[in-house]
């Protein structure tokens, strides 16, 4: 998305930046509110089946520590999934108007391009688990909103050589940040068992889950450490 939105890929298209930079966010808080009116549903169900007692906190503590080992790889298969990308080829078709809004709205809605993290889906869930449909819906605009933000990294590209030297950090970051994300679902899921679970089984199941993930974080982490700067792109991809 940020070789499709800068400054010198919308002057060359005889658009302005900001203008379809600010229908993109706009579009990502209509993309968070659309998750979030599913997910303000689901709420109200799951208020409805009175979800309390030991049992919020342990489907709190399992998603997080499943969401984590999905992330690690442990389970055999890590991100991206659902690898789908938006239609370039509204570029050249629509109004920046259209294809800002429509790449925001697609990005804000988190479910409908590659999701590079089992934590969009576990936010969406914890968001249910709230129980609150009211709380659930702003989770999920605050998330689009969040989401949308991102498109303004471009924001003072300037030439190709930028845009290939913000895609080479952006690239270094990646294993790191992963594995950050990693470190931070096993420890909400140690964190709600300590604070509020009393369940033997719960905090049986999440302990073994947090001591695979102990196992596999430093391996991980010295398996994809950079061994020195990518090469910059010539022609960076104008796909989204």
């Amino acid at each position: 998305m940020l070789s499709t939105v800068t400054p010198m890929a919308e002057k060359a298209r005889g658009h302005r930046y900001w203008v379809t930079a600010t229908w993109f966010v706009l579009g990502a808080v209509v993309g968070g509110a659309t998750l979030g009116a599913g997910a303000a549903g689901l709420a109200a169900l799951a208020g409805a089946l009175d979800l309390s007692g030991d049992l919020l906190p342990a489907l709190v503590a399992g998603l997080a520590a499943l969401a984590a080992m999905v992330d690690a790889g442990v389970l055999g298969r890590k991100p991206p999934f659902f690898k789908r990308q938006v239609d370039d080829a509204w570029l050249a078709k629509y109004r920046a108007w259209v294809y800002g809004s429509g790449f925001g709205w697609q990005i804000g809605a988190g479910l409908t391009t590659y999701i590079m993290t089992a934590g969009v889906l576990l936010t969406v869930a914890l968001a249910v688990l709230t129980q609150s449909p009211l709380q659930a819906f702003a989770v999920c605009v605050a998330f689009g909103f969040a989401r949308g933000l991102v498109v303004l990294l471009g924001a003072g590209l300037r030439s190709p050589a930028a845009l290939g030297a913000l895609h080479q950090r952006l690239d270094a970051l990646e294993a790191p940040v992963r594995w950050a994300v990693v470190a931070v679902q096993a420890a909400v899921a140690v964190f709600v068992l300590v604070t509020h679970a009393r369940s033997g089984a719960a905090v049986g199941v999440v302990a073994a889950c947090v001591l695979a993930l102990a196992v596999r974080l430093p391996l991980g982490l010295r398996a994809e450490s950079p061994t020195g700067p990518a090469a910059p792109s010539a022609t960076p991809s104008t796909t989204a």
